[in-house]
């Protein structure tokens, strides 16, 4: 044994790495081996900024996560991130940016993390949400919170045995036998019903036609002629009776031993079903017990846990930000801001534009993120601040029966779960003896324009059964973020929430409700175009979502924090309204310009 010189130096986690200065074989160069790679690991993530950041400031709080304005040093750090993604070679994905790839293509949301370590020196670590070029680990980026990919890891083992019994039920459902005893058994099925139903049909078209001989019979035929003819017409009642009952006794056979060949098979499949949603929700458990999230003062809590009596949405844990923030506890790197970007294609139902910052999602992230900013001061929550205080209502046109305003942006057209100032509210406050609802309509907080107001529960019927039968017409004026070719067109694309993100919607040929919007080009300026939007229907976000998505206008309105970027404010109005009125019955015609 021989001695070696050693130099320690803390790492940003408070481990210490070992340097050997001097080395005369000694034995615990093995463990000199494991510190340098736990340290070349971590400097691979740790990103120094390329650019100078002298001049930065850093924020008071902590990025609020769901609603953000991104900070100058985030922005910084998401734009040398992007640099990097045109130019590295360290893996293969397709994004959709080239058009000339012709393979799968996948959009990935990407984050950064602004972090200081505990010398006070500044950089950035990097994420994406999900698995990147079907690997959870790339150079530059961090790890995922747990690794079920790893070899022989205890969920490739759980899929090594459902993988099998996966094609063993495919093999079985598309068992030719299987199949032709379905088509047997259908083929059955409907053919004794006709046949059923036939019988049916000629027994009460006889039965009927008995009941004429009888009465027929009545006055034409003596007492003894009747009473033979009554008898005949008995038997031959009976006789149907009997027939269909053998009938339906002999489909009845038929049908039980077409089912008896059907379930031979079924049977087999259902129990390999339960078995292997037992197998899967057990090995589901156990993944959501391993993911464990840190917070700032090392408490851990497991997926289970942190949704306990909650829907648990698949994806949980595996989005940027829960990553993000798990290195920075792991490696004792204090969070200064964060950002989430999309890279990419968008998903056909999704509204993402390339380069985009965006929110964390609200379904998987929310409960995760609450745990792990515990103690962590962050920026307000905008849902929170009550944006309509200061604001005025103007009213353009009043009478006895209702009255029609011109709803100021980020108003609320009824009360929210968090406030309760609103166009309903300050109604109800100025008109204390109105009955109904008042608000016949709605719209869109960010959205301005006209709205009309109901002074009785009978005027706001009449007005809103107008609305549901599409009788009132409305045009709204937007400015997008862009030039259109085209000078007018109509969108048609169904519409539905987007369970995992709320308030956001998606496109949705499944399960969302029909979306029709007529739209028409006034301008186009400056790299922007302005437009009339003819809503047909009413949906939530409809005309926000039907200017951005790739299948609309994809154009986002400026200033839409949602489905584009934030401006000084949303560039949609509701500018001009025609109904019918609830007394005159007249046609009433109302417009008032955009302030944009």
């Amino acid at each position: 044994m021989k001695l070696s010189i050693f130099k320690l130096k803390k790492l940003p986690n408070g481990l210490f790495l070992v340097f050997r200065l001097v080395s005369f074989h000694f034995h615990l160069n093995s463990c000199t081996f494991v510190f340098q790679k736990h340290f070349d690991d971590f400097m691979s993530k740790f990103t120094t900024f390329k650019s100078s950041i002298t001049n930065f400031s850093l924020p008071e709080k902590f990025t609020f996560p769901f609603y953000y304005e991104p900070h100058p040093l985030a922005v910084l750090a998401a734009a040398e991130l992007q640099e990097y993604l045109k130019a590295q070679t360290d893996f293969e994905h397709n994004f959709g940016i080239d058009e000339s790839k012709t393979s799968l293509v996948i959009g990935k949301m990407f984050g950064v993390l602004v972090v200081q370590n505990a010398d006070g020196e500044l950089g950035y670590l990097s994420a994406f949400s999900g698995k990147l070029a079907e690997s959870n680990h790339h150079k530059r980026f961090v790890p995922p919170v747990f690794d079920m990919l790893t070899e022989n890891s205890f969920f490739n083992q759980g899929m090594e045995i459902l993988n099998p019994m996966n094609r063993q039920i495919e093999t079985l459902e598309n068992a030719i036998a299987f199949i032709e005893a379905k088509q047997e058994l259908e083929i059955i099925q409907l053919t004794s019903r006709q046949e059923i139903s036939a019988a049916k049909a000629l027994a009460k078209a006889n039965k009927k036609e008995r009941k004429a001989q009888r009465e027929l019979a009545k006055l034409q035929l003596s007492e003894t002629e009747y009473e033979t003819l009554n008898e005949e017409l008995r038997q031959q009642s009976i006789k149907s009776n009997f027939l269909i009952k053998d009938m339906t006794k002999y489909w009845k056979y038929r049908t039980e031993a077409a089912e008896i060949k059907v379930n031979q098979y079924a049977d087999e499949i259902n129990e390999l079903k339960t078995i292997r949603k037992n197998k899967s929700a057990a090995l589901q458990q156990r993944l959501f017990d391993n993911y464990t999230f840190l917070n700032q003062q090392g408490e851990s809590k497991s997926l289970s846990t942190i949704f306990e009596g909650i829907t648990l949405i698949a994806g949980a844990g595996e989005c940027a930000a829960p990553k993000l923030l798990q290195y920075a506890f792991l490696n004792d790197l204090k969070p200064i801001v964060m950002a989430e970007f999309w890279w990419g294609k968008a998903p056909n139902m999704e509204i993402r534009k390339h380069g985009n910052f965006y929110p964390a999602c609200r379904g998987k992230c929310k409960p995760i993120l609450g745990h792990m900013l515990e103690g962590i001061e962050t920026d307000d929550n905008p849902m929170l601040v009550n944006t309509a205080f200061g604001q005025k209502i103007k009213t353009v046109y009043e009478d006895d029966a209702m009255l029609i305003i011109n709803k100021p942006p980020e108003f609320l057209s009824v009360p929210g779960k968090n406030v309760e100032d609103s166009v309903q509210f300050r109604m109800f406050l100025k008109y204390p003896k109105a009955t109904g609802p008042m608000t016949v309509h709605r719209l869109d907080m960010s959205t301005s324009g006209l709205m009309l107001i109901a002074k009785s529960s009978e005027t706001h019927q009449f007005l809103q059964r107008q609305f549901i039968k599409r009788k009132v017409k409305k045009r709204y004026v937007a400015v997008l973020d862009g030039i259109l070719e085209e000078d007018e067109g109509i969108i048609d694309l169904p519409l539905r929430v987007d369970l995992n993100d709320r308030p956001r919607q998606l496109v949705c040929y499944e399960h969302g409700k029909k979306a029709v919007t007529k739209w028409k080009v006034i301008e186009r300026k400056d790299g922007k175009t302005r437009v009339y939007f003819f809503p047909i229907t009413g949906r939530t976000h409809q005309l926000r979502v039907h200017a951005a998505h790739p299948l609309g206008l994809n154009m986002p309105i400026i200033g839409d924090d949602l489905y584009g970027k934030k401006a000084n404010r949303l560039h949609l109005h509701a500018e001009w309204i025609s109904f019918v009125h609830p007394v005159s019955r007249e046609v009433v015609e109302m417009e008032i310009e955009a302030d944009f």
